[in-house]
């Protein structure tokens, strides 16, 4: 198994990087996103990477965190959803606003991706709801203008959920009005009132 490999980019497709290492040409397979913090060309990389097998094609996936890398591994672990549509999810989301989505059950920012339906996007989210914790991908405070946070005069859990909608897409009036709607919001723990808010928004 091939862990990572370093060396220079030589090519930049629209699903894919080609990687120089010692005059060898790896053809990487990664996401729109990956693409765009990778770099430039001639540029030195390191790529963390996968080793698809099937019975007629070995294909190389790759990314240049190993968050990025282990998610692309949960999805692909998914009934349904192979190494393309998992590229396609992580082009249109970043592994924290996947998390956020899987834990909110919000089918809607994961169809997003191209080829993914809401059936897709029902099983990721039930298959993959345990893998990781809300707590652990909620934004810090400092993500958010102060003012707009500081305008719900409530405690944390509000908070984190006003940002958590922010880094999905959502202004911070429509997290803001979502939530005003749930009148137990003060006393809900921030993954329920993210759920209960998402509902609200769509």
């Amino acid at each position: 198994m091939i862990g990572y490999i370093k060396g220079t980019i030589e090519g930049i497709m629209t699903d894919s990087i080609l990687l120089d290492n010692q005059g060898i040409g790896y053809q990487i397979f990664t996401s729109h996103l990956a693409i765009q913090t990778m770099g430039t060309l001639h540029q030195p990389v390191k790529v963390f990477t996968y080793l698809h097998v099937r019975e007629d094609e070995l294909s190389l996936f790759g990314f240049p965190t190993t968050e990025e890398l282990d998610a692309f591994k949960l999805l692909i672990s998914v009934n349904g959803i192979g190494p393309k549509a998992a590229l396609s999810i992580l082009s249109v989301l970043t592994v924290r606003d996947l998390a956020l989505a899987v834990l909110a059950g919000d089918t809607k920012s994961i169809t997003r991706a191209n080829g993914v339906g809401a059936k897709g996007a029902g099983r990721v989210i039930m298959e993959l709801k345990d893998k990781w914790k809300t707590e652990d991908f909620l934004p810090s405070e400092t993500a958010v203008e102060d003012g707009a946070v500081d305008s719900v005069s409530t405690g944390g859990s509000i908070q984190d959920t006003v940002l958590a909608l922010v880094s999905l897409g959502y202004s911070e009036l429509e997290a803001l009005r979502a939530i005003r709607q749930i009148h137990e919001a003060e006393t809900m723990e921030s993954g329920e009132l993210l759920k209960a808010a998402l509902k609200r928004i769509m």
